[in-house]
């Protein structure tokens, strides 16, 4: 059985999975059902490649971070004793990818913002891709919580406004205060109850 590749290529990302078809469900032709391997080259970055489960753990990581990006919810994705995490990096972002292999060293990419737009697109051309029908086990997308959310919001942008408000509200409870009030006179008034005399007098 012949070994099919399938590519994805986008400015500065190029990925190319192959495998076979997964003849215990039908397929054949250059359908992959069954990945036996991956590469991936970024510009400028060695040449990446690894087992499907490398794979599906860089999706995991690399996709759900880049919708966060989007929203503005900077974020580190990927467990710490995973094969691959992604975090931002000052204006860049970085990538980590782990070997399964022991001994080897944990390696450092550093992606702008167009490199991981391309890595993304040619992870999701995959995943779309009707010819590599593989159940990736890759969490549902769900929208940002309102946590989430609001917590991209500057502190000083979330509590200025109410934390100035209390200071101005103190201010002017303090100087009123502070005014002495109007001295009150006492003001005399008139007997104006009318004398009523007896006819005889």
């Amino acid at each position: 059985m012949l070994k099919t590749v399938h590519r994805y290529e986008q400015t500065a990302a190029l990925l190319e999975v192959e495998g076979f078809p997964d003849l215990s469900s039908g397929q054949e032709g250059d359908t992959v059902g069954i990945v036996s391997g991956w590469r991936l080259q970024l510009v400028g970055a060695p040449e990446l490649e690894g087992t499907r489960d490398h794979l599906e753990a860089l999706m995991i990581a690399v996709m759900p971070y880049a919708r966060h990006q989007l929203s503005g919810v900077r974020r580190r994705f990927g467990a710490d004793d995973g094969f691959v995490a992604i975090a931002p990096s000052g204006d860049k972002h970085q990538l980590e990818l782990r070997s399964s292999q022991k001994g080897v060293e944990p390696l450092q990419l550093s992606l702008d913002d167009a490199e991981l737009s391309d890595l993304v697109r040619c992870l999701d051309r995959l995943r779309l891709d009707q010819r590599v029908p593989v159940s990736w086990n890759i969490p549902e997308e769900k929208p940002l919580t309102r946590r989430e959310l609001v917590e991209r919001i500057p502190f000083q942008q979330r509590f200025g406004p109410a934390v100035l408000g209390v200071v101005l509200l103190g201010f002017f409870s303090a100087g009123a205060l502070l005014i002495p009030l109007p001295e009150q006179r006492s003001v005399d008034v008139p007997n104006t109850e009318a004398r009523i005399e007896s006819p005889e007098s």
